[in-house]
């Protein structure tokens, strides 16, 4: 695919996995991060094009996304968040920058790039929720809802891109990145994780980036509109113990 697929969020362990996936199969590349020495980093070792910006500034994405020229192949927002807290210690502000970054920057990222992708024959765009946005976990308060959001954005833009552009939504469980650390760093919690899943594992961030480059990929032309759960199992089994 020569029209380059743009990666928001390229340098966290999800977009950095995908990244590296997809160049190996041979697409170009827009990488855009919020850090630009770690961004341009990766673009380097890519060979790939690279932008900088920070997700809760619009002016920003807009210009990072035109960086990647007229066309555009495809597009993942690999931008999230893990804000856990009982309702009774959440502020609007936690509610706001949660939705903010989640929903809202994935949002005016496709906008800004939604001139490009339909001029690229069989462009897909991949957004990614939690299996939080349809189970009900303790203190998912903040964060279940605007993943829920995620996903219903992920279906209005499938119907409204169509036919030029597919718009699927990746909804994960607890997987190994930088942002859940602060639930996988412990082995003993870890492993009591785990074991919740009936696969009996953590996801990593190869299972996500596999399912989002098979959806970006010409293989998968004929989906769209679609959340699919990469979760162990999770969403809709229950473990054996």
């Amino acid at each position: 695919m020569t029209d380059p697929i743009v990666i928001i969020g390229a340098t966290g362990v999800t977009g950095a996995a995908l990244a590296h996936k997809l160049a190996g199969r041979g697409h170009a590349l827009h990488l855009i991060g919020r850090d630009s020495h770690s961004v341009g980093a990766l673009a380097g070792a890519l060979n790939a094009s690279h932008a900088t910006a920070d997700m809760f500034d619009e002016t920003a994405i807009m210009d990072a996304v035109a960086a990647a020229g007229p066309r555009i192949g495809g597009l993942a927002y690999c931008v999230g968040s893990i804000l856990l807290k009982p309702l009774k210690r959440t502020t609007a502000d936690d509610f706001a920058s949660c939705f903010a970054l989640n929903v809202t920057g994935a949002a005016r990222a496709i906008a800004a790039a939604e001139a490009g992708l339909r001029a690229s024959p069989g462009a897909g765009i991949v957004l990614f929720s939690s299996v939080a946005a349809g189970a009900g976990f303790v203190n998912h308060s903040v964060i279940g809802p605007a993943k829920a959001a995620v996903e219903g954005l992920a279906l209005a833009l499938a119907a409204e891109l169509a036919p030029q552009v597919r718009v699927n939504c990746i909804a994960p469980s607890l997987t190994k990145t930088r942002m859940a650390a602060q639930l996988t760093s412990n082995e003993t919690m870890a492993k009591a994780l785990a074991a919740q899943h009936p696969l009996g594992r953590l996801g990593e961030a190869d299972d996500l980036a596999a399912l989002a480059a098979f959806l970006l990929s010409d293989e998968a032309g004929w989906i769209t509109g679609q959340i699919i759960g990469v979760d162990g199992g999770r969403g809709s089994l229950r473990s054996k113990g």
